[in-house]
């Protein structure tokens, strides 16, 4: 049983974007090894995403081409995965609504905050938006299980 009939029905979407999602973006993916954003978005490239760094002061992250900005992405991306200061999350959030097509979702990190500014942003958008929950722990916990029963049938 989940806490509330709010966080039960934000925890199934959560799981849904996940379970459709391919392609991930990771904005603020730091070239450092001990970085949460680049923990996360190795555990998110072994689990079978594609992962696509956006940080400005890289060429390449984890072995994948980084992009200076979410603009700058020339293919579809499903997930926008926020790793930067609070204070600067709405750039983000304004080039994600700017894209086309647009992504599934925004989620906004772990130790993020509140922002809500950005949710009125998003919200009519067609884009969910998550704050302050952690992408990958959402996956251990809602998805991960799933394909392995799957896999121990086969």
């Amino acid at each position: 049983m989940r806490a509330t009939e709010e966080l039960s029905a934000e925890t199934d979407r959560a799981e849904q974007t996940l379970a459709d999602a391919s392609t991930i973006a990771v904005v603020g993916l730091s070239r450092s090894f001990h970085k949460d954003s680049q923990f996360v978005a190795r555990y998110l490239k072994n689990a079978g995403y594609t992962i696509v760094p956006v940080n400005p002061s890289a060429d390449e992250i984890l072995g994948e081409k980084a992009y200076p900005d979410l603009k700058s992405i020339p293919f579809p991306i499903d997930v926008v995965d926020v790793f930067l200061p609070p204070k600067i999350i709405g750039k983000a959030v304004d080039q994600t609504l700017e894209l086309d097509p647009k992504p599934r979702a925004i989620w906004l990190q772990l130790g993020t905050g509140k922002q809500p500014d950005q949710i009125k942003k998003v919200n009519g958008s067609g884009i969910e938006i998550y704050e302050n929950r952690c992408i990958k722990v959402d996956h251990q916990f809602l998805i991960r299980p799933k394909r392995e029963s799957i896999a121990e049938t086969k």
